[in-house]
């Protein structure tokens, strides 16, 4: 599924504007074939537009964009045939069953009636669907229904997808089988631009990561060059029992300790930052005197969140309202 040059998708100075609102301000990003790219931001971000205007379902107000050689800058629907999306919400019909919507959206890119029906068939297999094959799509479970829009993306064997959002609100279950899903795709060649607030998704799925906030790409790397800075952290997270005031206490580690780091990003937590390894006794120690009770200290794997978060100066707990909002955790 190469393509020229071996960029899949490229776009050159991006812009959108809606009303006194910069959703994007001069993006540039290229995409490899066969590359898992990942968009991570909080929402306003600007990945939504992104998706939006690369799958001709908005206009941008400047810049340029080739999907597999062609340029789709005026006519964004020039490379349809080489494009699968996904959108973050259900294009699906609710009362056809999800057999007949798989047929429909393969007829829709002019596939035979023996071909598409057995492409339907076998991806209902694939997504464990068949036992609700014959059922009204409007009756799925909201990880169901992700699974049949994937399914009718990926319905006519597009080289590159686009997928906003593919795990937003749905159960565990689900997303674990969904990014076995779209890791597989991505193994047998497809090119996937993935938008997603979900961190460790991100670090779990991807090849190079942007991170985008407020419209502007702020980082472009792969994961293990992302996480390079922070694997030589060592990172302790101490909780507390009571409602002691953590900020006061974070203020007096790091005044009583100044060689290492203290943060307190939610209740009963202090975080522990140090380039060398720390000595957990006297943290508990001096925390016992000035009366706060510890009940568990752990080391902590530093992650693409601790990056994220330095980059962005978008803290994690910004990222779990979102996530909140748009209908549950992972």
């Amino acid at each position: 599924m190469g393509f020229d040059n071996d960029i899949a998708i490229r776009v050159a100075g991006l812009a959108k504007r809606f009303g006194v609102v910069q959703a994007l301000a001069g993006v540039d990003f290229n995409v490899r074939s066969g590359e898992l790219y990942g968009f991570l931001g909080p929402n306003g971000a600007g990945k939504t537009t992104t998706i939006n205007i690369l799958t001709g379902l908005a206009r941008a107000d400047a810049g340029t964009i080739h999907i597999g050689g062609i340029d789709c800058s005026n006519n964004p629907r020039a490379a349809q045939r080489l494009v699968g999306v996904v959108p973050d919400e259900s294009n699906l019909y609710a009362e056809l069953s999800g057999f007949d919507n798989l047929c429909f959206c393969a007829a829709l890119y002019g596939m035979a009636k023996p071909e598409r029906r057995a492409r339907a068939l076998r991806l209902l297999e694939i997504f464990d669907l068949v036992k609700a094959a014959d059922r009204k799509f409007g009756t799925y479970s909201k990880g169901m229904k992700r699974k049949l829009t994937i399914a009718a993306g990926i319905i006519h064997r597009p080289a590159i997808l686009f997928l906003d959002e593919p795990t937003t609100g749905i159960d565990v279950g689900s997303a674990r089988q969904l990014r076995r899903l779209i890791a597989e795709l991505n193994q047998q060649g497809t090119t996937i631009f993935l938008t997603t607030h979900y961190i460790e998704e991100a670090e779990r799925l991807c090849d190079r990561i942007a991170f985008i906030t407020g419209g502007r790409i702020v980082k472009v790397d792969t994961v293990d060059n992302l996480l390079q800075p922070v694997r030589a952290k060592h990172v302790l997270q101490i909780s507390l029992n009571s409602d002691s005031d953590v900020g006061n206490l974070a203020d007096d580690l790091a005044r009583a300790f100044p060689g290492l780091q203290f943060f307190c990003s939610q209740s009963r937590v202090i975080r522990v930052e140090a380039t060398v390894p720390v000595h957990v006794g006297p943290l508990v120690r001096f925390l016992e005197e000035k009366e706060a009770e510890v009940s568990e200290v752990r080391k902590i794997r530093p992650s693409l969140e601790d990056v994220f978060v330095e980059v962005t100066g978008i803290g994690a707990d910004a990222m779990g309202r979102e996530k909140e909002k748009k209908g549950g955790g992972q």
